[in-house]
């Protein structure tokens, strides 16, 4: 079930309605929201559903335990127990052919004749966003930030909750949890702007996104026979059906929740006007970004080691980790692994400290800006790319310069939606588009809602495509 999706719209509105006939009814809410984000869930993965049911119950189990005990060991006892299901479950899932194919191909690399050791294991939809999100929980209750949830049925629905289940954002407990004990509420002002985020995303996945993924689609599956203009503007392309894709879905996320009731953090910020590589990971995926400051980077020893080496080590050991955590392939380690040095760079030469000034452009900022989002963009190509093999190629492409000049019709439509989609960053954080149009007349917005319906209806098709972070 996708949200972009009339099985969606047709269930979403009949939990929206159920989930209010019954606000006055907490407990009975909550059960009916949880057995229908576990439908949501099931709808997509089937048997796969008992991962986030086993997951619920370490983590629940282990929090309790944790908040029992007052002997540090027998603390740490139940905290390495909830780190070792849930990503034993991850590693299974997730890494175990990574992991088997790179011992093959390394014995096989010394002359052995080693036969493919790839295993028929299916990748459970969003598996690592609602691994992390457990997983904060029981960190959260070891460390004393939070006390341990007694109720079974709120904590289960923290972990599944379907808006934001399978691509995020990635929520805290400390952040989600107190919202169940509560009665919700939801103003007109309130709703108008979750209906909002709902359009705007569904504008973002199915008009941009979607359109821009036939032309990336077909650039990246031969990029051999691209041309040199094409193979850029491929790129180009991705970078931004990247982010229209998953701030798409987080948008429907958000509002989709706000309707329910519930307040999501924000997960992207105008990424694209970036003026440094750590403003752009202050922007892009806020919620992961956070967490492995929180919950990885800070427990190494963050910025307080003794030597700079050591901060750097951290940097980089954070960063490689946030590769992995995208994909179990060497692609995603090296974009992972170039994001972290690029973070060194900035932190050795102080380019960290230069804060962003919003509202105030000036021609430093703006080539800052221009080169950041370029860097940006050619590291989405490993991030894009099948494997090494393909990444290769994709290069030899783009920087083979000899007769490879051809311009088509599609390239120049292309360019012209990368041209706009920058534009649009600019304006959205250097002006107050989105407040002014919120507030426009309802009759305005009603029309407007009317013609986007129509538009996203036409370019959908009856096949809705999947978002991108599905396979994460």
């Amino acid at each position: 079930m996708l949200f972009n999706s009339i099985e969606y719209l047709l269930f979403f509105i009949t939990i929206l309605l159920g989930s209010w006939l019954l606000f006055r009814l907490q407990a009975a809410r909550l059960l009916l929201l949880l057995a229908a984000s576990y439908y949501f869930y099931a709808s997509n993965n089937q048997w796969l559903i008992l991962l986030i049911i086993a997951s619920t119950q370490i983590d629940y189990f282990c929090g309790l335990m944790i908040e029992k005990n007052r002997m540090q060991k027998k603390k740490k006892f139940f905290l390495i127990l909830s780190l070792t299901g849930n990503l034993g479950i991850l590693g299974f899932f997730k890494y175990t052919n990574f992991l088997t194919e790179t011992f093959v191909d390394s014995i096989n690399f010394f002359g052995a004749t080693l036969p493919s050791a790839s295993l028929d294991i299916a990748l459970p939809v969003g598996i690592s966003f609602y691994t992390f999100q457990s997983l904060s929980y029981t960190l959260d209750v070891y460390f004393g930030n939070i006390k341990a949830e007694k109720s079974w049925l709120r904590f289960s629905f923290f972990v599944a909750f379907f808006p934001q289940l399978i691509a995020g954002p990635i929520v805290r407990a400390k952040d989600f949890l107190p919202q169940t004990w509560t009665k919700p509420s939801l103003s007109f002002n309130e709703a108008e702007e979750a209906l909002f985020k709902i359009f705007k995303g569904l504008f973002k996945k199915v008009v941009l996104a979607d359109v821009l993924a036939i032309y990336v689609d077909g650039i990246f599956s031969s990029p051999g026979n691209a041309s040199t203009v094409s193979a850029w503007i491929g790129l180009y392309a991705f970078s931004f059906q990247i982010y229209f894709d998953f701030s798409g879905y987080s948008d429907i996320a958000i509002g989709c929740a706000r309707l329910l009731g519930f307040h999501l953090p924000i997960n992207f910020k105008r990424p694209y006007v970036a003026s440094s590589i750590t403003d752009f990971w202050r922007r892009w995926h806020i919620s992961l970004s956070s967490w492995l400051r929180d919950y990885l980077y800070i427990p190494l020893g963050g910025n307080k080691m003794r030597r700079k080496s050591g901060i750097y080590k951290n940097i980089m050991l954070t960063m490689l980790i946030g590769g992995l955590w995208h994909g179990a392939a060497f692609n995603f380690i090296i974009w992972g692994g170039i994001q972290g040095l690029l973070l060194v760079f900035e932190r050795a030469t102080g380019i960290y400290k230069k804060a962003y000034t919003e509202f105030k452009l000036s021609p430093k900022i703006l080539i800052r800006q221009f080169m950041t989002f370029n860097i940006i963009t050619l590291l989405w190509l490993s991030f894009r790319s099948e494997n090494i093999q393909s990444l290769a190629t994709y290069l030899e492409t783009m920087f083979t310069f000899g007769g490879q000049f051809k311009v088509t019709t599609a390239d120049i439509s292309v360019l012209g939606i990368i041209f706009f989609s920058w534009m649009l960053q600019y304006i959205s954080e250097y002006s107050r588009a989105e407040a002014f149009l919120i507030r426009l007349p309802v009759p305005v917005k009603a029309l407007s809602y009317a013609v986007i319906s129509i538009v996203i209806f036409i370019v959908n098709g009856e096949t809705p495509k999947p978002f991108v972070y599905f396979q994460f």
